[in-house]
């Protein structure tokens, strides 16, 4: 099955690779009547797709208004996507997605949300700037403290995946649970803590004033990982498909602009706006010298890079039994979307 999925998935690339990237001339009518569509984001820098797309009115162009809704936790978030009280959010390849799940919460994973960037991580380990000439590769990472923002948590995977490329195991280490990531850059910086699992924009602050240096990048022992990701309500893919189609093309010019600025290097300046009034950064300075989310500008999650979490939760003992991610992972609106708005080509890149 899932060998299908992949060549049909490549057989729809293939056939529309020759449609250019265009406007409404050549784009999907607008709804006849406007409709809202329910986002649950936490104006992290990652949902620049959504923000852009609105700010430049590629949801309006459509016939959609999004109504931006926040959650105290994702605890909550999931059952309203389950239930249809939210239509999309944007959330992270973590054990209770995939507990949730398993329990009976019907939610799709429709599409791309933050990536590493090679060499361009922004969601790293990270190490005090003191230590710099002591922990040069992995197996150096043995008796540091290191913290974590919690147990069963895409940083706990993340730094998992470190030790082992230094043949080292969670034994080897003292495991700090800090549950606040800005609070990690106050212990590196008193000397707490030797080294931690940190996300940007604080990497980047942490960098300038001189308390910690980027490590190995996380495209290194952690390749192909995908962090952030676009959930939606079986409602929304499947009974409101005239919109949800509407909403991932829209999604896809905004992330298309967002790779342009922030990876070509192409209008950086118009997008830098957006992203300060939007997100909960809002420094124009520190957008432009972080490591930004790499976003896919044709939108599809990296599978095998989810497989690779819900493995590593199993073999932890996190969870149990097993989830089909063919029923999970939908790819079907980005596919109706790129026949319409075209393949964006990174070959270049």
């Amino acid at each position: 099955m899932k060998t299908f999925r992949f060549v049909v998935s490549v057989l729809v690339l293939a056939l529309v690779m020759a449609i250019p990237h265009t406007g409404l001339a050549a784009d999907l009518e607008p709804l006849a009547r406007p409709v809202t569509v329910r986002i649950a984001e936490d104006t992290a820098p990652s949902g620049a797709g959504f923000y852009i797309a609105d700010s430049r009115g590629y949801f309006k162009e459509y016939g959609i208004n999004v109504q931006f809704v926040e959650f105290e936790s994702s605890a909550s978030m999931l059952p309203a996507i389950a239930a249809g009280h939210v239509d999309v959010a944007g959330g992270i390849t973590s054990v209770a997605l995939f507990n949730a799940i398993k329990r009976g919460l019907d939610i799709k994973i429709i599409a791309d949300k933050g990536t590493n960037l090679s060499g361009r991580s922004y969601f790293d380990l990270v190490i005090r700037k003191d230590l710099e000439g002591t922990v040069k590769d992995y197996p150096d990472l043995k008796g540091l403290r290191i913290a974590v923002s919690a147990e069963q948590s895409l940083d706990h995977l993340t730094l998992s995946k470190a030790l082992q490329k230094g043949g080292l195991t969670f034994a080897d280490i003292r495991l700090v649970v800090i549950p606040n990531f800005a609070n990690m850059l106050v212990a590196l910086a008193n000397g707490a803590i030797d080294a931690a699992v940190l996300i940007e924009p604080l990497i980047t602050k942490g960098v300038s004033e001189g308390d910690i240096i980027r490590w190995k990048d996380a495209t290194d022992f952690a390749p192909g990982a995908q962090i952030a990701i676009v959930l939606a309500s079986p409602q929304f893919v499947n009974e409101k498909r005239d919109v949800a189609v509407r909403f991932m093309a829209a999604y896809l010019k905004g992330i298309r602009d967002y790779y342009d600025a922030f990876v070509k290097g192409e209008g950086l300046e118009e997008i830098l706006p957006i992203m300060t009034e939007y997100s909960s950064l809002k420094e124009v300075d520190v957008y432009r010298q972080m490591h930004p989310p790499g976003l896919n500008p044709n939108g599809y999650v990296i599978v095998p890079g989810i497989q690779s979490d819900l493995d590593w939760y199993r073999d932890q003992g996190y969870f149990e039994g097993e989830i089909d991610l063919d029923r999970v992972i939908d790819h079907s609106l980005i596919d109706d979307a790129l026949a319409v708005i075209g393949v964006y080509d990174t070959e270049d890149e």
